[in-house]
């Protein structure tokens, strides 16, 4: 037992634990397209435990990379220099991602709404922000093209809420049906993995349900860190703590990222 553990603190941060979860469920991926950061970290992570063959895809063209560090950006020479082949950006989405070919987009997100919206444009109106955020990037292309798109984020009440303040990124628009309606065959946001849980769109009305609990969080903490009344499921899964070998090859790629 580490120091940690013996004294009731967790010996990982929520972003290493949002990591792991969502590094998790890659197990049976075969292509991902991945944004950068808690994405690309998970991503990356799965291919060094659970998804060794994992093809990873990349916004700047970089195709099937086997990466054995974190890359800062898209354009990270660990991310080039270990690829099957590097394609330019228009080619990535016209010819890659826009015919459906990648099974699963990963993105962060600045804000996601109970139907799966996301915002990475601007906090408050759009013409007077608050705070502005980085842009959509390729997010809307990989949400809308790719079959299906896991979100990823660190869960609280200002990422969680009820409307996002811009949809940078359409995920189930309204509700069940929106999608269809604006003719897009993809089925858009099938996951939001948090450092609290994993929130999966209801059957019927697309509405973000909790479907799983990660290691000693509870009910009543994920509905106190959502800005609106979250649904539950009937039966709740557990996510299992982080492992000490999954944490120690995640703190070594950082490491070796520098």
């Amino acid at each position: 037992m580490t120091a940690a553990r013996a004294t009731g603190v967790e010996p990982w941060t929520p972003t290493e634990l949002v990591t792991v979860m969502a590094a998790r469920r890659l197990a049976t991926t075969g292509v991902a397209f991945a944004g950068i950061g808690i994405p690309s970290a998970a991503a990356i992570l799965a291919r060094h435990t659970v998804a060794h063959d994992l093809y990873l895809v990349f916004e700047s063209g970089t195709l099937g990379p086997r990466p054995t560090t974190l890359p800062r950006s898209v354009a990270d020479e660990g991310l080039a220099s270990t690829a099957h082949a590097i394609v330019s950006v228009p080619e990535v989405f016209s010819y890659w991602l826009a015919p459906e070919r990648i099974e699963l987009g990963i993105l962060g997100a600045g804000q996601v709404d109970r139907f799966g919206n996301v915002n990475s444009t601007t906090i408050g109106e759009y013409s007077r922000p608050r705070v502005r955020l980085p842009g959509a990037g390729g997010a809307p292309e990989i949400m809308t093209a790719c079959r299906a798109t896991m979100v990823v984020a660190l869960h609280s009440p200002r990422v969680f809420v009820e409307r996002v303040d811009f949809v940078t990124t359409l995920g189930h628009g309204d509700g069940a049906g929106h999608r269809a309606r604006l003719g897009l065959q993809t089925k858009g946001p099938k996951a939001v993995v948090t450092d609290l849980g994993v929130l999966e769109p209801d059957p019927e009305t697309a509405e973000l349900t909790l479907t799983a609990l990660r290691h000693g969080a509870t009910v009543d903490m994920v509905r106190g860190a959502t800005g609106w009344h979250l649904a539950v499921a009937e039966t709740l899964t557990y996510e299992p703590a982080p492992t000490d070998s999954e944490l120690a090859t995640l703190r070594g790629l950082e490491r070796a990222a520098g």
